[in-house]
């Protein structure tokens, strides 16, 4: 099992006021824990160890844009609840109160007459309940696709996230063996500058050796800062995805053997495009334009709704005696409102739609040829990978193997330095080129892997 732990360094402490003596010291005290406590992260924030599989759902679960994901789901929810509450009853009280500066009258018989009161004021109970509205039969029968478009949006971008979690994690890996090959190339440059330099003392090689090597030691260790400051961005990038808190170390934990035993693929399965999300978002769009299809042919049907109110009415020139005598009245209704002529738009929405549902099953013929040359290629990537990836892991052994004699070699006077730092070179070379086809065949295969739709969430 390997582990690594990344610190990066905490910024340091600022606006500490310099005191003398036992002040200062009495001030650090109650200032530095207060520091630390407002510095440290969430502790329920920090994973002790990071493998694969707890970097993933790290991310699912902190990730801000699976967070909107899951939110866009809630707000769908209640926008469909919003709208199946128009088949409910709906009930109402309004109330107003008016004063006429100047009370209408007309003429009757000759005589003038006025009517109405110089104060009026009125309540109205009133209820209504539809029947047949194509709106609401539109929302009620929608409702089930609505929230699942919601969840497979959800659900692709886990996907997408997932995915690339993955690879970053990998390309992390990567680079840490390239740490790693550095280092034990860095002691065994050291060895080998010791003794190059122990035989030009005995007079045995000029001064060259022992500047070769210096120099190769100078070169493998300006590699390993590269490698280091490489690292310190593909962390970042890392923590970035997994909404990690930047200060904070992250340890990460993997078993180079079980990666090992991962990177075969079953290379014969079929692509099958009705597995990815893609297919199944187009499928539920495919739904809902069916249904907004019926929906503008409904726009020839009438609505139909009952209704019905309560009126309190009150009048009389004198303010103060305004609610002393009700003059009531109620009614129960039945409407019926039939579209006649809107100028040509219902059929043009109607044409409309439908054209969207064909381009919609034209995007999953689409979808389908779009799998097959994204698993073709994916699989292409992944069989040189794996080609690669059997050749270097060879040339690692061969390497170290002609390094070693080559060694043994020049320590006993055989061989010269040159050829020493030449098969110390394809070592490392090899070394490093092995860790990298592995790292890189193990992406590729998460590509085959969503080529074949066999990544869900």
């Amino acid at each position: 099992m390997t582990s690594v732990k990344i610190i990066q360094p905490k910024p340091p402490h600022k606006g500490l006021i310099r005191l003398s003596g036992l002040l200062m010291l009495a001030l650090a005290s109650l200032l530095h824990p207060l520091h630390s406590i407002a510095q440290s992260p969430d502790k329920d924030s920090l994973l002790s160890e990071v493998p694969l599989s707890s970097a993933i759902s790290y991310a699912l679960k902190r990730q801000p844009l699976i967070r909107q994901s899951e939110l866009n789901e809630e707000i769908t929810r209640h926008q469909i609840r919003s709208k199946l509450s128009a088949w409910y009853p709906q009930v109402n009280f309004n109330f107003n109160y008016q004063h006429n500066f100047l009370v209408p009258t007309t003429l009757i018989g000759g005589n003038v007459i006025k009517l109405g009161s110089n104060n009026i004021s009125g309540g109205q109970f009133s209820a209504s309940q539809n029947i047949f509205n194509r709106d609401v039969l539109l929302a009620s029968q929608t409702r089930h696709n609505v929230l699942l478009q919601a969840r497979q949006a959800t659900s692709s971008n886990k996907i997408d996230l997932a995915v690339s979690v993955t690879k970053a994690f990998y390309d992390i890996l990567s680079t840490l063996q390239q740490i790693q090959v550095a280092e034990s190339n860095i002691e065994r440059i050291e060895c080998s500058l010791k003794d190059a330099v122990n035989q030009y003392k005995a007079g045995i090689t000029d001064k060259i050796d022992y500047k070769r090597a210096t120099i190769t030691l100078n070169n493998t260790k300006a590699a390993r800062k590269n490698y280091q400051e490489l690292l310190t961005s593909k962390m970042t990038r890392l923590k970035s995805l997994m909404n990690y808190p930047a200060d904070a170390d992250l340890n990460l934990v993997w078993d180079s053997n079980q990666l090992e035993q991962e990177i075969l693929l079953d290379t014969l399965q079929a692509p099958d495009y009705t597995a990815r999300i893609e297919y199944r978002q187009l499928e539920t769009q495919g739904k809902l334009l069916s249904a907004m299809v019926r929906y503008n042919k409904w726009s020839f049907l009438p609505t139909i709704s009952a209704n019905g109110a309560y009126n309190l009415y009150f009048q009389n020139n004198e303010l103060s005696q305004l609610y002393n005598r009700n003059y009531p009245n109620a009614f129960a209704a039945f409407t019926l409102g039939f579209p006649i002529f809107q100028g040509g738009k219902r059929r043009e929405n109607l044409a409309a739609t439908q054209l969207e549902l064909q381009r919609n099953n034209l995007s999953l013929i689409s979808l389908k040829n779009e799998v097959n040359a994204a698993y073709a290629q994916a699989l292409a990537v992944y069989k040189n990978n794996l080609y690669n990836f059997e050749t270097l892991r060879e040339n690692v052994a061969l390497a170290q193997e002609v390094y070693d004699i080559l060694q043994m070699q020049y320590r006993a006077g055989i061989k010269t330095y040159l050829e020493v730092i030449a098969a110390e070179t394809d070592l490392r070379t090899a070394q490093i080129n092995y860790y990298n086809a592995l790292y890189q065949l193990l992406a590729s295969k998460v590509d085959v892997q969503k080529a074949l739709g066999q990544i869900n969430y």
